[in-house]
């Protein structure tokens, strides 16, 4: 029997989110009459439009058509507790109600029988914790490395290179895969954010051997491991409404719930990492994209790294990227007080040398002035105490919200909005973070810190004082293109994709590229290009110009596996660079549970490896890419 579960999205039922969805059947019909026009039109004309109407291109804001590939849970999730809040906070219900409903796609509830017509049989549900994990998180392990032996993947180089389709799940009322699995034996634990559920699947198979709901979502990716000495292996993740939730891996029970920010208006968007009797969280900030309301007093939230305790999730200590905003003592040009200095989010999972007793994180731009010295940088962190080691900035006084234009005023596609205010004072206006974690190397007797950039930079540092060793820079980076979010190596490779997504030529570096870690000599290169033929352009409308690699890789063996913007997964020989095989996931998939799935855009959460197979979420639905909703697993052909 199929049990309907009311789940709570900040105040608002699912039950109110599905109707919401429903409501837009009659849309089309209330726009072709001489009707009233739908509320929630009126709704976004006030709030949404003047900044996702018509974004320039490379502009953060989504533009309305993306909006409308987005579920109605979807919508009112980001506008209560994620990234949109700060608009959210000025709706009543019924508002928040409306915009969804005009927004989102028409669909009906998909309840749990996408859950429950695809379980595993009764005697096929035990999960078996035995055995070690394929991976302990979004970098693999502890060093961020992103690197996978044959024997951890259960993959060789030349299974890797010989792969193909064998099952796919479809998420329902999804738009995009934001998260990686962790895989334990043959489960798969997989985090469907926008379902509303935390899924432990059968690797061979794609059955569902538990289903967890998880009414705000995980935002990111899990991390794997025991809470505290003698306690059960569990997944632990953050959501949208800022809570860090500790799951019982055997059964998917909830053990703790804990809220460990210093800043209750940020979503938890990083991963978390185990860190011996410790959990690392990465804690992001929420006015980069609240900037664009004119009426937000920009700005005032910034990031962090929290460390709790595994057993029960306290928190022992948080290092802040800067101090609490105070008033600048200035108003924006609709007479808002502004305040700084905000910003430097960590949005990535962090690293942690367990022996040295030391953490890395990188962040991301400062959002309001004044410009801090943490802010796009690299930061060594003592595990025992929380307190700062050293700091490493590759690039100063980037201070820049989505109310700013791209580079200076004057040779932008759009004049800087209220809230950025500071433009022409300096700031370099470039939104030049580092997106992914910084990854630890070790080899001929020194240890080096390596990360990569959206400037389209790729750094090595002395891990004993972040001093750079050498760098290399791959195109001339941007917004989202660069190395957006985060790279791999096989020990003596770091290996950078670049997602230049609408950059033109010559300029464009969309590609993979080999440094050797040592030297910091270039040992390969390789360049995407655009694939629009057979069918594509119709498939994926934004092949033309969003071909990048955006996704980390994944090494696995003696291959590179890495995604692209326009949904191809492709093999690398590590060592050399030759292309060993194309996959196509923008494509229909009939998957195992029954409902409708189509890939698109691979971000965010790269491919990842287990139990003999490779697994790819296709579909991201941000940033004006292709939307999608299916988990794929491939297996080497038989």
């Amino acid at each position: 029997m199929r049990v309907w579960k009311q789940i709570t999205l900040g105040g608002i039922t699912a039950a109110a989110v599905a109707f919401a969805g429903l409501a837009v059947g009659n849309l089309a019909q209330a726009q072709a009459t001489d009707e009233a026009p739908h509320p929630g039109k009126l709704v976004y004309d006030q709030f949404c439009a003047a900044c996702h109407n018509a974004p320039p291109p490379g502009d953060r804001a989504a533009p309305v058509a993306s909006l409308r590939k987005m579920n109605a849970q979807v919508i009112v999730a980001a506008l209560t507790t994620g990234v949109m809040k700060p608009i959210g906070d000025g709706m009543d219900r019924r508002q928040i109600r409306d915009v969804a409903a005009y927004l989102a796609p028409p669909e009906a509830p998909a309840g749990t029988g996408w859950i429950d017509d695809n379980m595993c049989a009764t005697d096929k549900r035990g999960v078996d914790l035995s055995s070690k994990p394929a991976q302990v998180g979004f970098g693999v392990d502890t060093d961020n490395s992103r690197r996978m032996t044959a024997a951890q993947a259960g993959l060789t180089t030349a299974q890797a290179a010989n792969l193909e389709v064998a099952w796919a799940f479809a998420m329902p009322r999804t738009s995009g895969l934001r998260g990686q699995g962790v895989i334990v034996g043959s489960t798969l634990f997989y985090p469907a954010s926008q379902a509303g559920y935390l899924l432990a699947l059968d690797t061979k198979t794609g059955c569902v051997k538990w289903a967890t709901a998880t009414p705000a979502g995980i935002r990111a990716s899990l991390t794997y491991g025991p809470l505290g000495q003698g306690g059960p292996m569990a997944l632990v993740g953050g959501d949208a409404s800022g809570n860090l939730t500790a799951f019982d891996a055997a059964t998917g029970k909830v053990v703790w719930r804990a809220d460990p920010r210093h800043d209750k208006t940020t979503p938890l968007s990083g991963t978390p990492l185990f860190a011996g009797d410790k959990i690392l969280v990465p804690i992001s900030a929420g006015d980069v994209a609240a900037a664009m309301r004119p009426t937000h007093p920009c700005c005032k939230s910034h990031g962090a790294l929290s460390a709790v305790d595994a057993a029960t999730g306290k928190v022992l200590w948080t290092w802040r990227t800067m101090e609490d905003a105070k008033p600048l003592g200035r108003k924006n040009s609709v007479g808002i007080d502004m305040f700084g200095p905000s910003g430097a989010p960590i949005w990535s999972s962090p690293s942690v040398d367990l022996k040295a007793g030391v953490a890395y994180v990188s962040t991301g731009e400062n959002t309001s002035p004044p410009a801090t010295g943490t802010s796009n940088s690299i930061i060594a962190i003592d595990l025992a105490t929380g307190k700062q080691k050293w700091v490493f900035q590759a690039l100063a006084n980037d201070v820049w919200n989505m109310s700013c234009p791209i580079g200076q005023a004057g040779g932008s596609a759009r004049p800087p909005g209220p809230n950025c205010f500071f433009a022409g004072e300096g700031s370099v206006l470039l939104d030049h973070d580092f997106g992914g974690g910084p990854v630890i190397w070790r080899g001929k007797g020194r240890t080096l810190i390596l990360g990569g950039q959206k400037s389209g930079d790729v750094w090595a540092l002395d891990s004993a004082n972040g001093k750079p060793v050498w760098r290399h820079q791959f195109g001339k980076g941007s917004p989202l293109g660069g190395v957006h979010w985060g790279i791999a190596t096989d020990g003596a490779r770091v290996f950078a994709p670049i997602a230049d997504p609408n950059v033109p030529e010559p300029l464009n570096a969309a590609g993979l590229y080999a440094v050797d870690i040592a030297s910091g000599k270039v040992a390969w290169s390789w360049k995407a290009s655009a694939d629009c033929a057979g069918g594509r352009q119709a498939r994926v409308p934004i092949c033309a110009g969003k071909f990048g690699l955006s996704a980390p890789p994944v090494v696995v063996d003696g291959a590179v596996i890495v995604g692209g913007l326009d949904g191809r997964l492709y093999v690398f020989d590590a060592r050399t660079g030759k292309l060993l095989a194309t996959h196509d996931t923008a494509v229909p998939f009939e998957t195992v549970n029954k409902i409708k799935g189509n890939g698109g855009t691979i971000d965010a959460a790269g491919p990842f490896a287990g139990d003999g197979m490779v697994f790819v979420g296709s579909g991201y639905a941000s940033f004006g890419q292709a939307g999608g909703n299916v988990l794929v697993a491939f297996r080497p052909k038989r």
